[in-house]
């Protein structure tokens, strides 16, 4: 198998569309786009393994990729993008141990920093660009397929009596998460917390991860995508200003990374910019006329 990876492998391709993705659906509803993870095991983009359980390789992350920026650069109108799966009790499993096992040193690291990149990517249109991202995840997230979620805003977990999350890395491949888990985990439940789970590799239930901080919140299984698209729309117009939403999410995560007084400097140059933006001037004309305000994500 590892022959078969490794002597003289077909060059890797980068330009796809949407009409073509082989491991995505990507829909579009207004404000709110969602983005399906539903993996064709049988094509993976080198021969010797399959896709099974959601996992990904560069091939599904070259479609992420793609998808990511084109919802950035082709639909302004998008202020909320719904990650999920589009199989029934699976999210995603994360990175495919038979690839990783038959590829190259220099196979592995790169595919390790390109899904990193396009997880920063994630964040950073999060940052800068004023989207939010929920990882609406309706069934099991393991390794990869957490650290997929963890990099988004927030995470949803389906309440059907099986869903869990874990990052069984340690002990199952003596490797660390390395696609931004051991970052994004030590910032949302602390240092000691996070160390543990990591180290023991540890199967939470979604009770625990509620209880715990790993997941925001829980949805029924009967409704759940229902549920999930309708907390999407709290988050745009005309219900919310989707500016000022992304403004909370750039102070936040940029503060955490800079000296008290830097975040504080930064809250007030996007406080200022805000007063600039239309939404601020209808929110406080709205209130002043007793009115529900109609926000435009301007």
């Amino acid at each position: 198998m590892s022959a078969a990876l490794e002597s003289s492998p077909a060059p890797v391709t980068y330009d796809t569309h949407p009409d073509r993705y082989a491991h995505w659906k990507l829909s579009f509803d207004g404000p709110v786009a969602t983005l399906a993870m539903d993996i064709d095991e049988d094509k993976g983009l080198r021969p010797g393994y399959k896709l099974k359980l959601n996992s990904y390789d560069l091939g599904v992350d070259i479609e992420l990729a793609d998808a990511l920026n084109r919802i950035r650069f082709e639909h302004p109108e998008v202020k909320c993008v719904v990650i999920t799966s589009a199989r029934e009790r699976m999210f995603c499993s994360g990175a495919n141990i038979y690839m990783l096992g038959s590829s190259t040193h220099a196979w592995k690291v790169n595919f390790c920093k390109f899904t990193n990149e396009t997880r920063n990517g994630i964040e950073d249109s999060s940052r800068h660009s004023g989207l939010k991202f929920l990882a609406a995840c309706n069934g099991m997230a393991a390794g990869g397929g957490y650290e997929l979620a963890l990099a988004c805003d927030e995470i949803l977990l389906v309440d059907d009596g099986n869903s869990a999350v874990s990052l069984p890395e340690t002990p199952l491949l003596a490797v660390l998460p390395g696609t931004g888990g051991t970052q994004r985990l030590a910032r949302l439940v602390g240092k000691a917390r996070a160390i543990e789970l990591m180290a023991t590799g540890t199967t939470m239930t979604f009770e625990e991860a509620v209880a715990i901080g790993l997941v925001n919140k829980i949805f029924a299984a009967e409704r759940f995508m229902d549920d999930v698209l309708a907390y999407a729309r709290q988050f745009v117009p005309p219900a919310r200003a989707a500016k000022a939403v992304g403004s909370i999410k750039r102070a936040v995560q940029t503060g955490l990374e800079v000296g008290f007084e830097q975040g504080l400097a930064l809250e007030r140059e996007l406080q200022q910019q805000l007063f600039q933006s239309d939404d601020a001037r209808e929110g406080l004309a709205a209130y002043n006329e007793k009115r529900k305000p109609a926000f435009k994500g301007k």
